[in-house]
Formats: C-alpha cells, structure tokens, sequence
C-alpha cells in the first residue's frame, strides 16, 4: 500500500491520507527510529556529529509523519480518524519514553557535555541541557521495574488525556439550542440570527438551530436580551463534559485518574508533586513562587474588580448572574463610550484584517507573505500562504483554517506542520498551521471580526512567526520547540 504518511513531499498529502495509512505509518517509522538508534549505540558513534545530529533527524521525520495526523483530529475529527489516532497514542508515548529512559544515550549526550560544551553554539548547548533534562524527567536513572511502571503510567495518561479532549468535542458538537419564538432573537446580531436559521433548515427543524461553538456562544452571552437563553448558552458551556450532562462524555472519573497518574509518575521522578514536575521545565521555580504570584494578583486586581462589579449592577439596576455581565457590559460600554464590538465588526472584514496583518509582518520584520493556490488543503476554507524574505528567499509557509464548523476543536492555536532542520543530509523550512474558530462568511458577506478577534489573528500569528522565522537549524530548540511554557507567549504577546 502506498503510503502518503511516509512520503517526504514538504506539505502533507491531505486528501490522499485515509484512516488505515496512519498506523502503518506510525509503525514503521517507530521500527526504523529503533533499529536507527541501536545501530547508532552500537557503532560507538560519539559526540554531536555522530550522536545528535542522526538523533535529530530520526525525530524529525517522526514528527512530520504525525503532524498532519495530530493535526485533522483536531480540525476534521471523524470515527475512524480519532480511532486510528487513539491507536497510536500508546505506541507513540511508549517510544518516546524508552528513548528518554535509555541509560547509554543518555551517557553519550553527558560525554558530549563533558568534552565538547565549550566548542558548542548557544542553541547546541540549549539542545544538550534540555536533553539531559528531560532523560532526568523520564526516570532514566530508575531501576528496571520503576522505569516499567513510569511508562505504564505515560502511556495510560496519553490516552485518559485524549479521551478528556475527546468528551469537550462530543459535549459541544452534541448540544443544540432550538429557538421557535422570534422575540426570543432580540439583540442578536443579523448574521447570527441566519446561521441559526440556516442551521435549522439543515436538519429540517423549524425556527432556529444555535450549535454550541464560540461563535454562537459569544453572540448570545454578549448581546442576547433573552436572559433565559442566555443562562442556558452558559450552563451549557460550562457543564460540558461534566456529571451535570450526558453520562457518556462525564470527564468526572477522569479527570480524578489523571491527576492521581501524574501524582505517581512524579514522585517516581523524584518530585514532591506533579506541580514541582511540571514546573522543571518552566521558568517559574517552584510552586510556591506561582502561588504567591497569584495571590499578589488577586490582591491588586480584587479591589478594582469588586469596583467595577458594583458599578455595572448598579447600571443594571439588579442584582447579576455570571450569564449577565458580559451583555450589560456591552450595554455599559455603548451608552457611556459609545463603543460596542458589534458596530465595530464593519471595520474589521477579514481579507482586510489578513491585509492589514500581514502588512504589520512586512514592516516589522521584512517579509512578505504571499498565499499558493496550488497546495493541497484538506476543507475549502484553508489557504496555504508563503513567507518570503527581503532577500526573496523562502522562509516559511503556514496553513490558514479561520472559520467554526463541525468536528473541529474549538479555540485558536498555533501548532508545527513542520520543523526547521537544517543538518547533512536534511533540509526543511518551517510550516505551521494557523487555526481559529471565527463566524464564517455568508453568501453576500465576508467573515467580520470583532476587535478580540482581531487581537486572537494577532496572537496566533505571532506563535507562527515565532516558528517560522526561526534561524536555529536544530529541530529540538528552534522556533517554539524548546522555549519554557511561561515564555513561549512574549512573541503573540507583541504582536497584539
């Protein structure tokens, strides 16, 4: 069978990708990544050339063999997919754990430490400390049963964690509101009001059909006078998922599971708690340090909160519920400022946001970005566009998947399409791919944007040109990959 996964074409195949390539491909991809490594040991293969560098390469084919996989679950997430999907998990987490436990790999990154640190770039020694770091995370130094155990506990977490995602998605994609009453529209916007009715004509329903996704969501908590619908819309968004809804998606017991399972394989590490684990890899120090950030916060923000509370009931003129604030604030703000996010959507179209956006790109950092019709994109709504330098040379490339639908994760994200190498033998420029769930446009208008929006194409531009952009030639510390957690946001952060 002829396997897109394995192909090494710079963008995914995404329409010849099936369900049934995808474990085939994991498999074999894993077997020659193990048959590569213990090839490598055996050989006495030593120092960054001999031992880093093909590390780095095995791992990065891994990476964009999966990529596309990981990343139609999340936007185009179906049966057959999400099973294939669940099967890799165990196999995936299982190798990355015996390749972080493996006691003479580990020895031969120390050597290089030990010989060569001082001759190492920057970004070279980065890789060796967070290698090293993270061989000391997997439990490398356990005896043989507790290092079973630890990936006993790795891979059951992977899967419990999925599944968690998995009940959100069939949480949200199952709940419907249907509206029969016109009056009960008042204050919704127009274009919100004709995917409600276009939804309904869909399923053969009279009236209109509200989906729970963040579109419809924000609309009705912001601008719907119906207080019972808007109560509904927030119980129904706060409860997803929980012993409050459907048993099948109740996340109660897992969430209980997964907390006692990262408990564990922290204390197998060698941590009081999973917190302290966590927070290895992070720029915060220990937990108290976040503790006490937090509850400063608290402290300096309450007052003003509180005051700001206050003034808006008393602006209601009653006494407010969670589902109430965000429409009397939007009340407060056109009476008093006369500003309100639905008046300002008309300014924000999104071709002339993508414009405008991509005009701030070139004049801060000397780009253009230019969309390629040609490539092959796995749902209508996606374009593919390429970064070019002031050189003319590419930089980059990114895929743009804008709108709310079904079987697509809800939120925004960056994530890696593929990573920058540059080592013997192997080249890639980075691709991300771009992800929001904005409203989508109507026959006779475009996708208008709301101000937060706005912000959130920033934000998420910002990760992509902070993976795109990167000159670190070794996949493991370029672009994102290797930035603590609570760092990784400075460059979304600038850019809204």
């Amino acid at each position: 069978m002829d396997n897109p996964l394995l192909h090494d074409a710079t963008l995914p195949a995404f329409l010849a990708i099936r369900p049934e390539h995808i474990e085939p491909a994991i498999r074999q991809v894993l077997e020659e990544n193990r048959r590569g490594l213990q090839e490598l040991l055996d050989s006495g293969a030593e120092g960054w050339d001999g031992i880093v560098v093909p590390i780095e390469r095995m791992q990065h084919r891994l990476a964009r063999t999966w990529s596309p996989v990981g990343h139609l679950n999340g936007v185009a997430n179906g049966d057959e997919l999400r099973a294939a999907y669940n099967t890799c998990l165990p196999l995936l987490t299982a190798y990355h754990t015996e390749i972080a436990q493996n006691t003479a790999l580990c020895a031969a990154y120390q050597r290089i430490k030990d010989t060569q640190y001082p001759d190492l770039k920057p970004e070279q020694r980065k890789l060796v400390d967070n290698a090293l770091r993270d061989f000391r995370l997997s439990g490398v130094a356990l005896s043989p049963d507790r290092k079973q155990r630890f990936r006993e506990l790795m891979e059951r977490l992977s899967t419990a964690q999925a599944k968690f995602d998995e009940n959100v998605l069939d949480a949200t994609n199952a709940w419907t509101r249907n509206v029969e009453e016109e009056t009960e529209l008042a204050g919704l916007p127009a274009a919100v009001i004709a995917r409600a009715r276009a939804a309904a004509e869909k399923a053969g329903r009279s009236g209109w059909v509200f989906t729970l996704d963040a579109p419809n969501y924000q609309a009705v908590l912001t601008h719907a006078e119906n207080r019972q619908l808007r109560q509904d819309f927030y119980t129904a968004w706060l409860t997803r998922a929980s012993e409050q809804g459907p048993a099948q998606w109740d996340n109660t017991a897992l969430i209980e599971e997964i907390l006692a399972l990262r408990h564990e394989a922290a204390q197998l590490a060698g941590f009081a708690s999973f917190a302290e684990y966590s927070l290895a890899t992070k720029m915060a120090r220990d937990p108290a340090e976040v503790l006490e950030f937090l509850r400063r916060l608290a402290r300096l923000c309450r007052p003003a909160a509180q005051r700001e509370f206050a003034e808006l009931e008393a602006f209601a003129g009653t006494r407010l519920e969670a589902w109430d604030v965000a429409f009397h604030s939007e009340r407060l703000k056109r009476e008093r400022l006369a500003v309100s996010e639905e008046e300002l959507r008309p300014y924000f179209p999104l071709p002339r946001v993508l414009q405008g956006l991509f005009a701030v790109a070139q004049r801060l950092y000397g780009v253009r970005i230019e969309e390629r019709k040609e490539v092959e994109v796995y749902h209508p709504d996606v374009h593919f566009y390429d970064i070019v330098g002031g050189d003319g040379q590419p930089r980059g490339g990114f895929f743009l998947d804008l709108y709310a639908r079904p079987k697509k994760r809800g939120g925004a994200w960056m994530d890696e399409c593929l990573g920058r190498i540059e080592l013997a033998g192997a080249h890639a420029l980075p691709i991300a791919y771009l992800v929001c769930n904005f409203t989508p446009p109507g026959a006779d208008r475009p996708s208008l944007l709301t101000h937060y929006e706005v912000l959130t194409m920033f934000h998420e531009f910002g990760h992509g040109l902070h993976h795109m952009l990167t000159r670190v030639d070794f996949p493991s510390v370029a672009g994102i990959n290797g930035v603590p957690w609570d760092a990784v946001e400075l460059p979304s952060q600038f850019m809204e």
